[in-house]
């Protein structure tokens, strides 16, 4: 269920990757949008605006329309082949009409002849060129990125060490610590039963935050805790924390947030539809709620014939 709250920062990264920083191709399924069945289509409605989504019937992203009024909405086309991503088209339309200038296609070309490399080209739709990336990898694993445009070219490598079962990967831009990701996993009998997370951001170089996720064997978020960076002191500080609750059906119920001596507690409750997707959702106790409405694809009953 966490996944829903994160799911316009996980669209904004994968719509603008035009930032500082490099960003690995990201592909969107049902799943991250806590939905399951052969979801078609799914209208999210809530104060500040209504979120479209369209599902192909493998469950992934075809299309997003995002409608700040009933003029001005952005609308992302994406196009797949065998499961890659080829196109993605970012069209803006503001007071009901196509802006140009802000809108801007990725367009993907895979070559897999050695190893795996995917070039990506970020064109304005007035044909302008805005960004190239060259994604390589190694053993289908994420290297490096290269990125270039009319101002250079920068370099991203990511490398992977592993040390007593935990393994970090780090991001060097131009020869700089950008970020580290550390991932520690604790098993019983060869069970997994806790995922640790803890992801370091750097400026320059220089530590300025860091975020540790905590999940359950079954890949459930559990608790997130953000930390800063105490330049006195040359140590992270926690800044805050939020754990999570869950019913039998993997609902989220509850969200308990500490910052210092504050405490928030959130009671989350839903109404369902026949395929146990939520079609509305409560929020206590400021009583907020967003509405979704589900379309799905028919399934189609095969007979199996006894002989």
């Amino acid at each position: 269920m966490v996944k829903s709250y994160a799911v316009l920062v996980l669209m904004a990264l994968f719509l603008f990757p035009m930032g500082s920083q490099s960003q690995e191709i990201q592909i969107f399924n049902i799943k991250d949008f806590d939905l399951k069945g052969k979801v078609k289509t799914c209208l999210v409605s809530t104060d500040y605006g209504k979120e479209e989504y369209e599902f192909d019937e493998n469950g992934l992203l075809t299309k997003s329309i995002t409608r700040y009024s009933g003029s001005d909405y952005d609308i992302t086309y994406y196009k797949y082949a065998n499961g890659k991503l080829l196109e993605k088209r970012l069209e803006n339309y503001r007071d009901n009409t196509f802006d140009s200038a802000t809108s801007i296609a990725n367009i993907y070309a895979i070559d897999s002849v050695s190893n795996l490399k995917i070039t990506e080209k970020i064109l304005s739709y007035d044909n302008d060129f805005l960004d190239q990336y060259e994604y390589y990898y190694q053993s289908d694993t994420l290297n490096k990125i290269i990125r270039s445009n009319n101002d250079g070219i920068d370099e991203t490598l990511i490398s992977y060490t592993d040390i007593k079962g935990e393994q970090t990967k780090t991001y060097t831009l131009n020869g700089v610590v950008l970020q580290s990701v550390r991932t520690s996993l604790k098993k019983e009998n060869d069970s997994l039963i806790e995922k640790n997370i803890l992801i370091k951001k750097y400026i320059e170089g220089e530590p300025t935050s860091a975020t540790e996720e905590i999940f359950t064997g079954l890949d459930v978020l559990i608790s997130r805790t953000k930390f800063f960076y105490n330049a006195n002191t040359k140590q992270f500080a926690k800044e805050s924390t939020v754990n999570y609750e869950y019913d039998e059906d993997g609902m989220l119920t509850r969200t308990v947030s500490s910052s210092g001596n504050q405490k928030e507690v959130k009671e989350y409750i839903y109404q369902l539809d026949e395929n146990e997707n939520w079609i509305k959702e409560i929020i206590t106790p400021e009583n907020t709620y967003k509405t979704r409405k589900i379309t799905y694809y028919d399934v189609v009953e095969v007979e199996v014939k006894q002989e």
